[in-house]
């Protein structure tokens, strides 16, 4: 099966880290602390397709959990 070269879109600017956390934490209602822990989380559980288009988000340390039950 041949893999056919998939068309990039145009590259859109990230927020930052840090602006992505304060908007989850006004978000859900909670510190910026616990906002930063949203987005790692999140982070972590993303899917091999995504660290592929988006390779920092192999930079993130820790060990994603799994799905809950």
């Amino acid at each position: 099966m041949a893999r056919t070269k998939v068309r990039q879109k145009k590259k859109i600017k990230h927020i930052g880290f840090k602006a992505a956390a304060a908007k989850a934490a006004k978000g859900a209602g909670v510190s910026l602390k616990r906002g930063a822990a949203i987005i790692a989380a999140a982070g972590r559980k993303a899917s091999a397709k995504a660290k592929r288009i988006n390779p920092r988000l192999k930079k993130i340390k820790g060990k994603a959990k799994g799905k809950k039950k």
